[in-house]
């Protein structure tokens, strides 16, 4: 990234960000106000429909997801990885600064269907609505298969959902490239591809399989066979035969499925389009941070990259010295730099000025909590009124906002980096933080490792098996899974272990 591009980031943007309001949604966009009231409308409407299907009577959710709309998919493959040119349109993720999402305001493409933008947000936000309200454990590739079957949801002239209509970006894979036999897509992780091309096409034989067996009425209630064995620990090749019957004649009808012509369903009722929409501006201050802070979010993995965007902050905060979020997120980039190089002199102080500005700011009293927490344990401290102290900040986060789970959680890490057995309300907190967030790897893990510790290892195991599964989880989950069952099998509970030095309660 050049220092232009930053340069510009730091100061404010021409046009105003606004801020969309809805029942499940914060959406942040700098377009014009019926704009960005017609996409949330689109997109509110699109969780409606998954709630109908899936008999979630929840209207909305009390921690809802932010999503912003940048104006290219260039834009966003920038933010993703620094190069314009990367082949990311938009994406979701799940971090210790809870859950956000990518997308853009371009329209059109070359393929029929919704825009490609569209169905890469209904992708990755049907990954999101099936952590939160589908608690068991799905293979790899029903997991794509799903996200890739609702991402061409579209309504008709009568406003009713058209679902089930077929992925045409996944012609190209399903149609020219070599075919990946069934038993390798039901067996093997999205992460054992080795090309962009396998990727292209486990994901279209992935979406495929889905389609079938939603609408074959001949496999009528197979996946729901197969995913209940899968959670019931059977061998997933067994599981697959069980359900699914021979696994070469399963790939012969899948391969006649792909050229036959594919039906969809469409809602009985028009689904209805929210009123519940409020569009607002961001205030100046706000509206300044927007794009330092979508950096900062997306350049960790970079330490290059990172230390320019810290840069940038503080030129920033340099300008605007009253702006409580600029200093937050100058904190917030320090700590994000590798524990060895971190000025915490200076993030202190940034810590300082933003809750001078802001004394109940969630985030900035949350990260002091974090902060003093960690130079307690660096200094061996014993005494617990110092501990006491030290988390006093994030208490202070958490009645500022009692339905913010990131305070929740890192009330509950604060006894593990004391080495204490968290208290019952850290627990009751931890708890809470994951009915609010389950989409939440991290959390969802520290929850199912604390159940393990008080001897609930059923519920914890199930748990672990949906992080073992998840095509997202870098790997970690098997470990997990195996670190529960193993304490189940030797009768072990207890206090969890503290975190290492380089994890802050994240």
């Amino acid at each position: 990234m050049t220092a232009a591009v930053l340069t510009a980031l730091a100061a404010p943007a021409h046009a105003k960000w606004l801020r969309a309001d809805t029942e499940s949604f914060i959406i942040y966009s700098e377009s014009n106000e019926k704009q960005l009231r017609e996409f949330a409308a689109n997109l509110q409407r699109f969780d409606t429909t998954l709630r109908l299907v899936f008999n979630v009577a929840a209207k909305g959710e009390e921690s809802r997801l932010p999503i912003y709309l940048l104006p290219s998919g260039d834009d966003v493959a920038r933010l993703a990885t620094g190069s314009r040119s990367a082949p990311i349109s938009g994406f979701y993720r799940q971090d210790r600064d809870g859950s956000f999402a990518l997308s853009h305001r371009q329209s059109g493409g070359t393929t029929p269907g919704t825009s490609a933008a569209q169905q890469v947000l209904f992708h990755e936000y049907s990954h999101h609505f099936m952590k939160r309200h589908l608690r068991v454990a799905f293979p790899g590739w029903f997991i794509e298969g799903f996200a890739e079957y609702y991402s061409t949801v579209d309504f008709d002239k009568e406003g009713r959902a058209m679902i089930g209509q077929p992925a045409y970006r996944r012609a190209y894979g399903l149609l020219m490239l070599p075919k990946m036999p069934a038993d390798r897509v039901l067996l093997e992780p999205p992460s054992a591809m080795r090309s962009r091309g396998q990727t292209d096409v486990y994901y279209g034989r992935s979406w495929l399989l889905t389609h079938m067996l939603f609408h074959d009425p001949a496999r009528t209630n197979q996946i729901n066979t197969y995913t209940n064995a899968i959670n019931a620990g059977t061998e997933p090749r067994k599981a697959a035969t069980d359900a699914f019957g021979d696994l070469a004649q399963l790939d012969k009808d899948l391969n006649r499925y792909v050229e036959a012509r594919l039906s969809y369903r469409t809602t009985r009722d028009a689904v209805p389009v929210s009123t519940a929409i409020r569009i607002t501006p961001l205030s100046a201050d706000e509206d300044a941070v927007v794009m330092l802070r979508l950096e900062r979010l997306n350049a960790r993995s970079d330490k290059a990259r990172l230390l320019k965007v810290r840069d940038a902050l503080r030129a920033l905060a340099a300008k605007m010295p009253a702006n409580s979020d600029v200093h937050y997120e100058l904190a917030a980039a320090e700590w994000d730099i590798d524990p060895a190089t971190r000025d915490l002199a200076a993030m202190r102080s940034a810590l300082d000025k933003a809750l001078a500005a802001r004394p109940e700011h969630v985030r900035a009293n949350v990260l002091l909590g974090q902060l003093q927490l960690s130079e307690l344990r660096k200094k061996g401290e014993t005494d617990p009124a110092a501990w006491r102290e030290a988390r006093r900040p994030i208490q202070i986060a958490n009645r500022a906002d009692p339905n913010d789970p990131i305070p929740l959680h890192a009330y509950f890490q604060s006894f593990l980096t004391e080495g204490k057995r968290p208290s019952d309300m850290a627990i009751k907190g931890l708890e809470r933080a994951f009915a609010l967030t389950p989409e939440n790897l991290n959390l969802r893990s520290a929850y199912a490792v604390s159940l393990a510790h008080l001897g609930r290892f059923e519920p914890a195991i199930n748990l672990a098996k949906t992080v073992a599964f998840d095509p997202h989880d870098n790997g970690r989950g098997d470990a997990l899974l195996k670190r529960i069952e193993t304490m189940r099998d030797r009768g072990v509970t207890g206090t969890p272990e503290a975190p290492g030095d380089d994890d802050d309660g994240g």
